[in-house]
């Protein structure tokens, strides 16, 4: 199935990734990345729960699990202050709203890169890609790649160098809107998810997840 044609369902987990239209950047400066990451925050994160993302200054790969129908409901009465809506079909369906909220952060990130930038048009691929992921094995080799994104581009020696990742949140075990706890349980604490990240073959991964 077409990745962007796979449906968001409440409660499962995926792994979603685009990338700048032809030869641009995403990100140009710090401060790029800190304003995509606070936008993430009020237009993804209250319909989905994070458990890893890097953002790339060409492309970014997130790995969320969508919150449940009940909590995206509510979400949806506040933000639109209808607290009559009822279910999901007015506003195209659940996986719908989903990629409603993804596309809102997409192109809010644009119009405030275009006009910092002066510059004119998409910055984005259309259609952000997303995988559903479906066993504890390729959730942990996953987040290992995810990761270990900025190594495999030769951008850093190490992910903990890399900042624009969730990599330093599980090791620092700091304040964090990224599920730390949950992920470490999936790996069986931060020592095996370390010893994950060092030992886990990057060609292999490029393999099984390309970009």
């Amino acid at each position: 199935m077409n990745s962007t044609k796979i449906k968001f369902e409440a409660i499962k987990v995926y792994h979603i990734w685009t990338h700048a239209n032809g030869n641009e950047n995403l990100f140009r400066a710090d401060e790029n990345y800190r304003y995509f990451m606070n936008r993430y925050l009020k237009h993804v994160h209250p319909v989905v729960e994070t458990f890893a993302y890097c953002l790339m200054p060409n492309h970014l790969h997130l790995m969320v699990r969508v919150r449940g129908d009940a909590v995206l409901l509510e979400y949806l009465r506040e933000k639109k202050k209808d607290q009559t809506l009822q279910g999901f079909q007015t506003l195209g369906g659940f996986s719908n709203c989903i990629s409603r909220q993804f596309g809102n952060l997409f192109n809010g990130y644009t119009q405030a890169y275009n006009n910092k930038f002066n510059r004119k048009g998409s910055l984005f691929i259309p259609n952000f890609r997303r995988k559903l992921i479906n066993s504890e094995k390729y959730f942990a080799r996953l987040m290992v790649y995810i990761h270990n994104n900025p190594v495999y581009h030769g951008f850093v020696d190490s992910s903990g160098d890399w900042l624009y990742s969730s990599y330093l949140a599980y090791i620092l075990n700091k304040s964090t809107n990224v599920e730390i706890r949950e992920g470490l349980d999936l790996f069986g604490g931060i020592e095996a998810f370390k010893d994950l990240h060092l030992k886990i073959n990057q060609e292999k991964l490029h393999l099984i997840f390309g970009n």
